[in-house]
């Protein structure tokens, strides 16, 4: 059974890393790596994916608002073509990526690559609105979202990157970035579900209401810490963040302290 402050650790972790370009997977498999959990976590993933989902709406409910009144228009268009190279890696390399999930090697070498990627962002220095973004520039940042399925490699840092690579402003590729995690959330989540009913189905632990709770609140809070930070281009502090928990956790597999 799940103890509860290993769930308030774990939904912090999500809440924060979600949003934060860290790597919420990357921060799962180190953190399951220290408490010795070795059994998938399915139930909970569902839990806190749902957390994380309800504080990126509460977080951007203007823009999503706007959506379900003209669920047509042109943003939904970017968001969709956004949305499929995720859609057709995973159903191509689920396997692989699931296996990735076990490797901390994979997530060290994401979690260098995640800090090359934010380092290089704070060049950037668009002013295009996500409004005039174009078809191919949303897929292009699809692309690199897909990618992100990798363990360690920064969802929300490789997505902004590709944003900011497409000429949009600093607070607008964080905003298309943010609202584009909604469908990923989503489609996260009902996998999990898919995924449970074939290992037998819901088994449901209080504790898991309790991650919930944590993962929303902490990541509603990191969406607002991330967004003021975004605008004073700060993105290399997370790569020096991403570098240094690379080497901890290296020199922690070579002394013994983690498998």
């Amino acid at each position: 059974m799940l103890s509860a402050w290993e769930a308030i650790l774990l939904g912090l972790i999500q809440g924060l890393t979600e949003f934060i370009p860290v790597s919420s997977s990357g921060h799962l498999v180190i953190a399951q790596a220290l408490l010795g959990i070795k059994q998938p976590m399915i139930t909970f993933d569902v839990f806190v994916h749902v957390g994380t989902l309800v504080a990126v709406i509460t977080a951007f409910w203007g823009d999503v608002s706007a959506l379900l009144r003209r669920p047509l228009c042109k943003t939904t268009g970017l968001l969709v073509i956004g949305t499929i190279p995720a859609v057709v890696l995973v159903l191509l390399l689920g396997d692989v990526v699931d296996a990735m999930f076990s490797s901390l090697t994979v997530v060290l070498l994401a979690l260098i690559l995640t800090g090359l990627l934010l380092s290089v962002s704070d060049k950037f220095h668009g002013s295009g609105r996500m409004e005039d973004m174009s078809y191919g520039t949303a897929l292009m940042v699809g692309l690199f979202q897909g990618v992100a399925i990798v363990p360690g490699l920064s969802r929300s840092g490789s997505t902004i990157f590709g944003s900011l690579l497409g000429g949009l402003n600093r607070t607008d590729a964080a905003r298309f970035s943010f609202l584009l995690s909604i469908p990923v959330i989503v489609g996260a989540a009902a996998k999990q579900l898919l995924d449970m009913r074939h290992l037998g189905g819901l088994a449901i632990q209080w504790t898991y209401f309790l991650g919930a709770l944590v993962a929303g609140v902490s990541g509603y809070f990191a969406i607002r810490f991330f967004l003021k930070l975004l605008g004073q281009r700060s993105l290399r502090y997370f790569a020096y963040y991403c570098w240094i928990l690379a080497i901890v956790v290296a020199l922690s597999r070579i002394l013994g302290w983690i498998a």
